[in-house]
């Protein structure tokens, strides 16, 4: 048997359409692979609630409702208004009290136990708090 090297046409190029094939599925199953996991933005859902009660303007019956987790003399401890907890069962016992529509933000002031923050946070699911936002405390 012989065999002949086929000749390339004079002046051109011959490209191998496999190998760029195989590169085109493969950065297509990469797009596809990598944004079908992203959620959207507009898919969520926004915490603050807007209605007209006059032709003056939007007015907002939003009031945020804040858990403050602080470091005292005697240790961690939640406030929620003027009220101090020393234990998560007793907050969790106060939140059931609040509106659930409006969302709890939870507070963290600096140096506290990260234990005590995620406990605070679920005390707001116990509650029955379907948003629960975690808000870090500013740094001095």
């Amino acid at each position: 048997m012989r065999f002949t090297r086929k000749r390339a046409r004079a002046g051109g190029v011959v490209l191998n359409m496999a190998s760029m094939i195989d590169a085109t599925f493969l950065l297509l199953a990469y797009f596809l692979l990598t944004t079908a996991t992203m959620q959207q933005e507009d898919r969520l859902s926004p915490n603050l609630a807007v209605e007209r009660t006059s032709e003056a303007g939007p007015s907002n019956d939003y009031q945020p409702q804040v858990v403050e987790v602080i470091r005292t003399e005697s240790g961690p401890r939640y406030r929620l208004g003027d009220r101090l907890f020393e234990e998560r069962n007793s907050l969790a016992a106060a939140l059931r009290d609040l509106r659930k529509d409006t969302g709890l933000f939870v507070r963290v002031q600096d140096g506290v136990n990260v234990g005590f923050a995620a406990a605070a946070l679920q005390a707001g699911r116990d509650a029955g708090f379907d948003q629960v936002t975690y808000v870090p405390g500013k740094r001095n």
